[in-house]
């Protein structure tokens, strides 16, 4: 129960990091050598520092981005796990055009030495009425 409940709290701490526009936070969140992607977008990170950097060129397209995360599975293995979480998202570009869209995403994680931390996530797009 504890595994999965740190589980639970590191994508609760992603999404608030995200929407308060902590981006270290958001990094520090991820092991060293992690993937974060969102293939619909052709985005890829592979490491903290693409993460900070890519959410900062990111955010200068949003005059607002809103994310609600709904708790998904969780399967452990030892220091391992694998999950999903889905996702809807609100948004507004700067040059006026909204964003809605529901996605999932698909992760593993590790449990490091500060606790458990994504080792991969992957933003799959479900559905846009775009």
């Amino acid at each position: 129960m504890t595994d999965r409940f740190e589980i639970e709290s590191l994508r609760g701490e992603f999404a608030d990091a995200a929407m308060q526009g902590e981006y270290d936070r958001v990094a520090a969140l991820f092991t060293a050598d992690a993937a974060w992607r969102i293939p619909a977008a052709n985005i890829e990170f592979t490491s903290r520092t693409e993460i900070v950097e890519g959410l900062q060129r990111l955010r200068t397209a949003w005059d607002f981005l809103i994310q609600t995360t709904h708790p998904g599975t969780i399967a452990l293995d030892g220091d391992r796990a694998t999950g999903r979480a889905y996702v809807h998202e609100i948004g507004r570009f700067r040059d006026g055009t909204l964003h809605i869209n529901y996605g999932v995403f698909h992760d593993r994680y590790e449990r490091t030495g500060e606790g458990w931390c994504f080792a991969e996530r992957t933003y799959e797009l479900l559905y846009t009425p775009e």
